[in-house]
C-alpha cells in the first residue's frame, strides 16, 4: 500500500512502513519526550528570541529484555519530538493527533507543516500517560482530507 500513498515520498525515517503508511495518511511516531526547564522568549521584532531550554523525558524499561522503554508522564505540558522528517513536499500538510492519542486524554495542536516538522507542545491529562518509544501518535495528511 506505502507504494500508492503520495505522502511516501515526503517523509523519511519512518519506523515500520508497513504499520504506519496507510490509506488516509502516514501515522508519525515520537522520539523524544521533553520537559521545559527554563523558558523561551519571543519578542515583536525577534532580536530577543530565544528557545526554552529542554530537559528530556527519560524511559524506562518494563522487562530487561524490551527493546524499547516508556515515558511515564504526569499530568500537565510536554514537548514532544517525532523520528520522521519532510523531505520538502510539493504542498503543505496536515499534521494531527491520532484518535488513540486523543482517546487516553493527550492531545498536541493540529498543525500546518511544510519543510520541517516542529516540536510539538503535548498536553497529558491529569491522570498521567504512559507512552512507549515510538508510538504513533500523529498522522499527516494531506489538506483537504477528512
Amino acid at each position: 500500500m506505502s507504494d500508492e500513498h503520495p505522502l511516501v515520498g515526503f517523509v523519511d525515517n519512518l519506523v515500520y512502513e508497513p504499520v504506519q503508511v496507510h490509506e488516509h495518511g502516514i501515522d508519525l511516531t515520537v522520539s523524544a519526550v521533553y520537559e521545559v526547564a527554563d523558558p523561551g522568549r519571543i519578542d515583536f521584532g525577534g532580536d530577543e528570541l530565544e528557545d526554552a531550554d529542554l530537559d528530556p523525558v527519560p524511559t524506562e524499561l518494563r522487562d530487561p529484555d524490551d527493546e524499547y522503554g516508556w515515558w511515564t508522564l504526569e499530568g500537565g505540558r510536554y514537548v514532544l519530538q517525532h523520528n520522521e522528517f519532510l523531505t520538502d513536499p510539493d504542498a503543505p500538510l496536515l499534521c494531527q493527533p491520532r484518535n488513540e492519542l486523543l482517546a487516553r486524554g493527550g492531545s498536541h495542536p493540529t498543525v500546518q507543516v511544510t519543510s520541517h516538522l516542529p516540536l510539538f507542545p503535548l498536553s497529558v491529562p491529569d491522570g498521567g500517560l504512559e507512552l512507549k518509544e515510538n508510538a504513533r501518535v500523529s498522522t499527516l495528511l494531506p489538506i483537504g482530507s477528512e
